[in-house]
């Protein structure tokens, strides 16, 4: 017996549109990759570290199929919102410059900046002690925000790319310390590259609040926020921050 015509058409116009349903569902989420232990690749390569996996426990809370897609940290928003990226979860500080561009959701975490230098170096963060240094950050940052905002005649200002090239420098000499977050300097100080340097002085700044940023309008931040919100309230929150750190940092 064949199938009439209008059936195979039904049935073709319903693949089609589960197809379609189970594309929409799949969400690029974009970070850069090279901000442990926030973002970074493993030796294999792979993109690991704390906003992958708070990413991961989000989309699973939303149901939906994420896959992460990297980014330079200057090009973020800018390809957020020309839909290479559905939403950003890389350890963005909520600003007022940046809420002209994106919305952010509720925060994940808060951070506060710290002043990283040599341990036989007598630093501190403020103008009088750093008169005359080389202090470097990454570009684009807080940190590099309040150097150039603070220190910016007093002393001498060098942003880089990522922080990686910011601790290079200053292992290799080019830098008398470096600002960053405080929850980034944890990390990298429990690194060989980092066991000869050490924070200076009280964190400087208000703090920043870090929230995972969506296109202007875009309905996806109530679906995060209430993803968060439910993966706080189950301890799966929790558990990912005391894979990471020894204490609280939302």
């Amino acid at each position: 017996m064949r199938t009439p015509p209008i059936v195979l058409l039904m049935a073709t116009v319903f693949l089609l549109l589960s197809a379609s349903i189970s594309a929409a569902e799949k969400l690029k989420m974009g970070m850069e990759a090279g901000h442990p232990p926030f973002n970074g690749k493993d030796a294999s390569g792979q993109v690991v570290g704390f906003d992958v996996d708070i990413g991961n426990a989000l989309c699973a809370k939303m149901k939906v199929e994420c896959e992460i897609v990297t980014g330079d940290w200057d090009t973020l928003i800018p390809s957020l919102n020309n839909n290479e990226f559905d939403f950003l979860v890389s350890s963005l500080p909520i600003s007022a410059a940046r809420e002209q561009a994106v919305d952010f959701t509720l925060p994940y975490y808060s951070d506060k900046l710290e002043l990283v230098a040599a341990k036989n170096a007598v630093l501190s963060p403020d103008k009088t002690s750093l008169k005359g240094k080389v202090i470097g950050a990454q570009r684009g940052t807080a940190a590099g925000t309040w150097l150039q905002e603070n220190l910016g005649n007093d002393a001498a200002v060098m942003l880089f790319d990522t922080q990686e090239d910011a601790y290079q420098e200053l292992t290799t000499g080019g830098l008398d310390a470096v600002l960053t977050e405080k929850y980034v300097s944890y990390e990298w100080l429990k690194s060989d590259a980092g066991k000869n340097y050490e924070t200076k002085g009280d964190s400087v700044g208000d703090g920043d609040k870090v929230g995972i940023a969506v296109r202007k309008g875009d309905a996806l931040r109530d679906k995060l926020n209430a993803a968060l919100k439910d993966i706080i309230a189950d301890g799966t929150y929790k558990k990912i921050n005391d894979r990471y750190f020894p204490f609280n940092i939302l």
